[in-house]
């Protein structure tokens, strides 16, 4: 009867701890990638000599990583920076930067200043595009495609807590939703094709597949993240068709002028990057000069 008692209590000191999550003292921020983020340090004492930034993820690092230590910095990065208040500024926040963060307070090398560590979790929401645009990066909020192309935008939270991501996003209710301009869930559309699923890292992914059409250049859609029906953070990506890919894909029109001298006629066409050029001297009934030039090389003929 004693071990099921205490068998009892354990599950409900799990359950506390589950339904506590987010919503316990520790401080949790909610971010998306490419942004800059400031992470507070409460228990900081004047002046920042005592203060140490640590970072820690069980799924990338299997040590306690030092980011500040005694108010200075370790990793020669200018992403990191310390705050005259002492909180740690993050720039360009990327999805690896996601994991818990702890302000330590040290009154020397040897001694910690009573209290307890001030914990920050930072949790990071990431949009990547497929297929892959050379003139974009997994960070930016937009990408040059092209009308007909099947366009794929894959959303990832990456939440770290102390449970598995299952227990966490049941027990507090985390949503990832693709919404439009004017905030419509577009699992309502039957145009896009909506599929989630997690791994380890990623608590929740999200991924919107769909053909783009012509009306869809700049046209915005936005991954948004809601815990207990209110919004954390959203990324939004935008579609922008290249110029450059419609010009080549057309022929230019021939232009020709006529110099001062009615006897020459010159001539340029153009086809994307290729241009041709053609010049024409009448110079008697049997004697001609024909001069023509394919890109960067030259041609002289007399005729």
């Amino acid at each position: 009867m004693a071990d099921k008692c205490d068998l009892c209590l354990l599950e409900l000191i799990i359950l506390s701890s589950l339904l506590t999550g987010i919503s316990g003292v520790d401080d949790h921020v909610f971010i998306s990638s490419g942004e800059n983020v400031r992470l507070s340090c409460n228990n900081a004492l004047s002046g920042c000599k005592s203060t140490t930034w640590t970072y820690y993820n069980r799924f990338r690092h299997s040590e306690t990583v030092e980011l500040i230590t005694l108010g200075i910095k370790n990793k020669d990065t200018e992403r990191l920076s310390l705050e005259s208040d002492c909180s740690l500024n993050i720039k360009n926040v990327t999805e690896e930067d996601y994991g818990s963060y702890s302000c330590q307070q040290w009154t020397d090398v040897n001694g910690r200043q009573p209290g307890s560590d001030e914990r920050v979790y930072l949790h990071v929401l990431h949009v990547s595009v497929f297929p892959s645009s050379s003139s974009s990066s997994s960070s930016s909020s937009q990408t040059e495609i092209s009308p007909g192309r099947s366009v794929t935008l894959s959303c990832q939270l990456y939440l770290y807590t102390g449970f598995s991501c299952a227990d966490q996003v049941r027990s507090e209710g985390f949503e990832l939703l693709w919404v439009n301009q004017a905030g419509v869930d577009l699992k309502t559309d039957s145009r896009y094709q909506i599929l989630s699923s997690s791994d380890q890292d990623r608590c929740i992914i999200i991924t919107l597949t769909t053909t783009l059409l012509n009306e869809d250049d700049n046209r915005e859609w936005r991954c948004q993240l809601t815990h207990r029906n209110q919004v954390k953070t959203s990324v939004r990506y935008t579609v922008k068709y290249s110029a450059q890919a419609d010009s080549t894909t057309a022929l230019n029109p021939v232009h020709i002028t006529h110099s001062q001298d009615p006897s020459t006629i010159n001539t340029h066409v153009s086809k994307g990057t290729s241009s041709l050029s053609f010049s024409h001297q009448c110079f008697s009934e049997h004697n001609a000069r024909v001069i023509f030039s394919v890109n960067s090389s030259k041609y002289d003929f007399h005729i």
